[in-house]
C-alpha cells in the first residue's frame, strides 16, 4: 500500500506541474524565436511584394492611357475632312465629327429626271445616289471642306454647311436653303452631327461634344456635354498636334502623348491618327 501511495503522489504532483502551462522564460523563448523568423520571411518576401505592386499599379496606368488613347483615335477616325484643329498649347483638340455621308446628284438622269444639287443657286433638296446615311434632325450637310482659315470652305464659319431637316420622298434630302460656294470632285456630302473636343486640363483628360460650332477654337468649349476619360494627367508632358503634306494633302497625321502618374509610378503612351482628308 506505500508504493502505491507514493506512486499516486508522483503522478499527482506531476500532473500539478502541467497544469501549472508554461514559464514566463518559455514565453520569452517563444516570442524571441517567432520575431526572428519574421524578420528573415519579410526580409526575403517584402522586394517580390513590392515588385508585384508596383507592376500591378503601372499595368493599371497603362491600361487607362492604353484605353483614353483608343477612344481618341476612334473618334478622330470619324472627322470631318479638314476639320481637326488644335490650339497653340497643344492641349486640346477639336473636329467636327461625322456619322457617314454619300453622293449627291449632279445631273438629271437620260430621261430628265431627279433632284441634281444646284450649286448656282439656293437649294433646298437633292437626290442622294447609292446608299442613304444615317440622318438626324439636328445634323448638318457639309459639302468640299477644306479646313479652318479657307474662307467659304471651311465649315467652321458654315460657308459650306446648312441643316439637316428632312427626308422626302426617297431618295431625296431636304435641306436649309443653301448655295453651297464649290462642288465635291467626288459629288460627295457628309453628314456632321456636332463638334468634339479632348483636353488636357487641371490634371485630366476630358471629352467635351455638343456644343455649338464657333469659327475660332473653343477652349475649352462652353455649353454641351463632357465626360472623364483619365485622372492624375501630367498636364506638362499631354500633348496633341496635327500635321499634312499640305493644304490639299489627301490625309492627316493627329499625334497624341499621354503620361500618367500615381503614387510614383508614371506611364506615357504616344499615338499617332491617320485622318482621311478628302473632301
Amino acid at each position: 500500500m506505500r508504493y502505491n501511495s507514493n506512486h499516486e503522489s508522483r503522478i499527482t504532483n506531476h500532473v500539478q506541474r502541467r497544469a501549472r502551462g508554461f514559464t514566463l522564460l518559455e514565453m520569452i523563448v517563444v516570442i524571441a524565436i517567432t520575431g526572428i523568423i519574421g524578420a528573415a520571411v519579410a526580409i526575403f518576401i517584402r522586394q517580390p511584394v513590392a515588385g508585384y505592386i508596383d507592376a500591378a499599379r503601372r499595368a493599371e496606368l497603362s491600361d487607362i492611357a492604353d484605353t483614353a488613347l483608343r477612344r481618341i483615335t476612334r473618334d478622330l477616325r470619324t472627322a470631318l475632312p479638314n476639320s481637326v484643329r488644335v490650339d497653340p498649347t497643344g492641349r486640346y483638340i477639336e473636329y467636327l465629327q461625322t456619322s457617314g455621308g454619300g453622293r449627291y446628284r449632279a445631273e438629271v438622269d437620260s430621261g430628265g429626271l431627279g433632284e441634281p444639287l444646284n450649286f448656282g443657286a439656293l437649294d433646298t433638296q437633292f437626290d442622294v445616289i447609292g446608299p442613304m446615311p444615317s440622318l438626324a434632325i439636328g445634323d448638318q450637310i457639309v459639302i468640299y471642306n477644306l479646313g479652318p482659315g479657307t474662307g467659304s470652305t471651311d465649315a467652321y464659319t458654315g460657308g459650306n454647311r446648312t441643316a439637316f431637316l428632312s427626308l422626302g420622298v426617297a431618295p431625296i434630302v431636304n435641306i436649309a436653303a443653301k448655295q453651297f460656294p464649290f462642288a465635291s470632285p467626288g459629288k460627295r456630302f457628309q453628314v456632321v452631327q456636332h463638334p468634339v473636343t479632348y483636353a488636357c486640363e487641371a490634371g485630366v483628360l476630358r471629352r467635351y461634344w455638343g456644343y455649338a460650332i464657333a469659327p475660332a477654337q473653343p477652349v475649352p468649349p462652353a455649353g454641351g456635354s463632357s465626360a472623364l476619360l483619365a485622372t492624375n494627367v501630367n498636364v506638362a508632358t499631354c500633348r496633341f498636334s496635327y500635321a499634312t503634306a499640305g493644304g490639299a494633302a489627301p490625309t492627316g497625321v493627329a499625334a497624341v502623348t499621354l503620361e500618367i502618374s500615381q503614387s510614383g509610378e508614371s506611364v506615357r503612351l504616344f499615338q499617332q491618327v491617320h485622318v482621311s482628308n478628302v473632301p
